[in-house]
């Protein structure tokens, strides 16, 4: 019966439950007190290996829960939040991404991105707070929607440095901007980006033109009147009539809608579409590969590299300037409290001329426009109050808006 005891505890043991120390005591009485000696001293050998063994397990387990717990708790001083779109957007996200991870990892900083679940100021507040939460100190936030909750947040948060891009702090309920201390806003003259895509589009030949905007948020609003006026000028210095479709796809992803519109205009004889939105690329590439000789321009970065109907990109040096305003924080010179503009004045933006694909719009031309948007020679209206273009004094060029 003795027997049939300890080894009742050592089946128990085996199956995985724990063998506590009090209980393990017991079990070497219990041992101890058996008529056969030998038996015994054979048994207590085998518990004691047995003990020794899982102690030896428990620790691994104790020390494998440590490294993961270390791991949960691992703290992202850099953080970058994107509202609805991802990180690889292949445009306005991507790129300002990829600014914070070239510092990053050049200077051996953990950083991380987020994502947030809706488009509201609640959402865009929680995403902050998670982030901060993880170890937050610089949180960058690309896109105007996050205006009114990062006005909130720098009061919130007075520790914590913000960058907001495309925009600046604004009282939800006034819609006043007001800069905290602790914010610093890049902003970018866009209109000045797609006036030079209009001009080289006509410039290079083209007369019938489109405009897919994303959502009718102010920097599309700025590049879309950007690029009509400088249609409109390239078509005065030529003589000329240029025609313009232009829309918004009410969205900053690829939809078949937008893939079917695109489409219809080719079809219809326009030739190159300025495709202003993110993932709504990816529809209007869809489109222009289905029709023979059909040209996009792209936004905000070189988007060359994703098809060969890509003839130009109109873009903003996003990646440059946030690695710079980073390196500020970290040399101790953020410019917190202010609003950094970046035109074609400081080669804020511009075409992405290395890999365009202009037949007879050169260089030399592209510089000489340039020039005259550099020194202010040429005025371009940026007003967002209505997206529709409508507002815009024009002399040879033919808007059609499609809503």
């Amino acid at each position: 019966m003795k027997r049939k005891g300890v080894l009742l505890i050592l089946q128990k043991t085996s199956k995985g439950k724990n063998l506590k120390p009090r209980k393990f005591i017991k079990c070497l009485v219990y041992v101890y007190s058996s008529k056969n000696l030998m038996f015994s001293k054979k048994i207590i050998s085998f518990v004691f290996c047995l003990f020794a063994l899982l102690t030896t397990v428990v620790g691994c387990t104790q020390a494998d829960n440590s490294a993961s717990t270390s791991q949960v708790m691992e703290k992202y001083e850099l953080a970058l939040i994107t509202d609805l779109g991802p990180i690889d957007d292949q445009s306005f996200n991507q790129a300002s991404w990829e600014g914070l991870r070239r510092y990053a990892e050049e200077n051996d900083i953990a950083h991380k991105s987020y994502q947030t679940a809706d488009k509201s100021t609640d959402a865009y507040l929680a995403s902050i707070d998670l982030a901060i939460e993880n170890g937050g100190k610089l949180v960058i936030c690309p896109g105007n929607f996050f205006e009114p909750a990062i006005f909130i947040a720098q009061d919130q948060y007075p520790d914590i440095s913000f960058i907001l891009i495309d925009g600046q702090p604004r009282n939800p309920e006034d819609n006043v901007a007001e800069i905290g201390q602790n914010v610093l806003s890049l902003l970018y003259q866009e209109e000045q980006a797609g006036f030079l895509a209009g001009y080289g589009a006509v410039k290079d030949g083209h007369t019938k033109l489109g405009f897919i905007g994303g959502m009718a948020v102010p920097p599309v609003i700025r590049y879309g009147y950007g690029f009509v006026q400088g249609a409109d000028f390239a078509a005065q210095e030529l003589g000329i009539t240029a025609d313009i479709n232009y829309t918004y796809s009410d969205s900053f992803l690829a939809q078949p809608e937008i893939q079917t519109r695109a489409n219809d205009w080719y079809q219809s004889g326009t030739s190159v579409i300025f495709s202003c939105g993110g993932q709504i690329l990816d529809s209007i590439i869809a489109a222009a590969e289905e029709n023979d000789d059909r040209k996009i321009i792209g936004v905000d970065v070189d988007q060359s590299r994703y098809s060969q109907a890509v003839m130009t990109s109109a873009i903003k040096m996003l990646t440059p300037s946030v690695y710079n305003a980073i390196d500020d924080y970290y040399s101790n010179s953020f410019q917190g409290g202010s609003a950094k503009i970046f035109s074609a004045e400081n080669n804020g933006i511009g075409l992405a001329m290395e890999n365009s694909q202009f037949t007879s719009f050169s260089q030399a031309d592209y510089d000489a426009i340039y020039g005259q948007l550099a020194s202010g020679q040429i005025a371009i209206a940026n007003q967002i109050d209505d997206s529709t273009t409508a507002d815009l004094v024009l002399k040879a060029t033919v808007v059609n808006y499609l809503n």
